[in-house]
């Protein structure tokens, strides 16, 4: 039973470059592949992404680039079990893209953050009885009850925030989100 799930936000980052023909390109292009690629190198490499932390520990995840001389655009989910953190992990990538963007005084950008969901926790806390039932029948299947929380979302996450308060029990998958789910 997983009665807490992280928070979430998306961020999505577009950098305007400056292109030009690549034969009279010296001191005015700006290419957004490589201010892209200059700001997806300078993002931490310890800490700061789902490859490098666990249990609590939030990330900031660029999942998804499209990329060419004049444009590009980074998607990145933003997770952290506590709703303040969404915050600080924001500020922080764009603080790291402010400092790359220097190298290209010419080009632009603009992050948008959006939410998606947030800790299906913070409604739980209100009902601790909803968890507690479904302790009781796996007790009375004849199991154990492990509680816990996922480093991920669930359809109770949004549940519960629509009013119905909504623990995660597990189903049997395997392999989320890869070729094999």
């Amino acid at each position: 039973i997983e009665d807490e799930t992280f928070s979430a936000d998306a961020a999505i980052v577009t950098i305007e470059g400056v292109n030009t023909h690549p034969g009279f390109a010296k001191n005015k292009m700006e290419n957004a592949v490589k201010i892209a690629s200059d700001f997806i190198a300078a993002l931490p490499k310890e800490g700061w992404s789902p490859e490098t932390t666990s249990h609590r520990e939030g990330f900031v995840h660029p999942y998804e680039m499209t990329a060419g001389a004049e444009k590009a655009t980074i998607t990145f989910i933003v997770r952290s079990f506590v709703d303040a953190d969404l915050k600080s992990y924001e500020e922080k990538l764009e603080s790291i893209l402010k400092t790359v963007m220097l190298r290209y005084p010419n080009s632009t950008y603009k992050i948008e953050v959006t939410e998606q969901y947030r800790n299906m926790k913070n409604v739980l806390s209100q009902h601790p009885q909803v968890a507690g039932y479904a302790e009781e029948a796996i007790k009375r299947a004849g199991l154990v009850a492990k509680k816990g929380s996922i480093r991920g979302g669930t359809d109770g996450s949004r549940l519960s925030f629509m009013g119905l308060p909504c623990p995660n029990i597990f189903a049997g998958e395997h392999a989320f989100h890869s070729k094999y789910e």
